[in-house]
């Protein structure tokens, strides 16, 4: 049996080394995911011959996202197999990129059923269209960030060590409001935030934030994934202020990811609203991620 071990910090020198070797665009592929999430999702990896491996979920949910590493990838995948074999659970490999399903198929003919799950595709956008909301199809979003500009008294801000404590409190509120403490999914969410806002210089992460008359009212986490690609991992706002969310979004974007092609921003987990409102800026690709299940 593989010995996995839960993701720490002082495994992301070598961790990263392997997804930036890799450059895939899919957010599973971020060491900061897979650190903020780890006893959310019960994520842990293995070193499987120079190859990142990881696995998550507890009892019969138990899966396997595809290794990351160079060289001949059946061993690998042969030894997780026989490593669900001694655990006694179904095989599962979660996150195939596309460009690799072949690999898969080629190296294990007719030994899986692979299917693309429509929740756990990632939503990627042109910075510049982010940026310019240039376009008829964007006309609301443009109005929306019109109506915010209606009152002058706001200011956008990088998140430093001086203003970490603000986006805290702003988060709490957020919360507070969206009652956390009673809604399982919030609960996993908040410990996934609040690991990243205590680990946030240590991730290397990217923030930034507005202030209305003072006080913060939307923020936004984010990371190169590749060498073209920035992820957003999160991003809060107080909905009751028009504008916040497509303000923030404009903001960050504008500020921090310039350097980049393209903004993935992530899965919608096969919730209607957040479904809704990032298929509301029409993304430029919709990245498919495979999952393989021995037949």
């Amino acid at each position: 049996m593989i010995t996995f071990k839960k993701v720490e910090l002082n495994d992301k020198e070598w961790i990263n080394h392997r997804l930036k070797q890799a450059q895939y665009k899919s957010c599973d592929f971020s060491f900061v995911n897979n650190f903020i999430w780890r006893h959310s999702n019960h994520i842990e990896f293995a070193d499987v011959n120079g190859f990142y491996c990881l696995k998550s979920g507890l009892g019969e949910e138990q899966m396997y996202t595809y290794p990351v590493g160079e060289g001949d990838i059946k061993p690998i995948i042969e030894a997780l197999m026989e490593d669900a074999k001694e655990r006694n659970i179904q095989f599962r490999l979660r996150g195939i990129p596309e460009s690799e399903v072949s690999k898969v198929e080629e190296a294990f003919p007719g030994l899986f059923n692979i299917e693309a799950p429509r929740d756990e595709s990632d939503y990627v956008y042109r910075t510049e269209r982010l940026t310019t909301l240039a376009g008829k199809k964007l006309h609301g979003k443009r109005n929306h960030i019109a109506r915010f500009k209606d009152n002058p008294d706001w200011q956008y801000e990088q998140i430093t060590r001086e203003n970490i404590e603000d986006c805290k409190k702003m988060n709490a509120k957020w919360c507070s409001l969206y009652d956390c403490e009673n809604d399982t999914n919030l609960q996993l969410e908040a410990c996934a935030v609040s690991c990243a806002f205590n680990n946030f210089f240590d991730l290397d992460l990217v923030g930034g934030l507005i202030r209305r008359e003072g006080e913060v009212i939307a923020y936004t986490i984010g990371e190169p994934l590749t060498d073209d690609t920035f992820v957003v991992h999160i991003e809060k706002a107080f909905p009751d202020i028009q504008g916040a969310y497509p303000m923030i979004n404009q903001q960050f974007v504008t500020h921090n990811c310039q350097d980049y092609e393209y903004v993935n921003r992530e899965e919608d987990m096969g919730e209607e609203g957040l479904r809704k409102a990032k298929l509301s800026y029409y993304p430029d690709l919709l990245i498919e991620k495979y999952t393989a299940v021995l037949k």
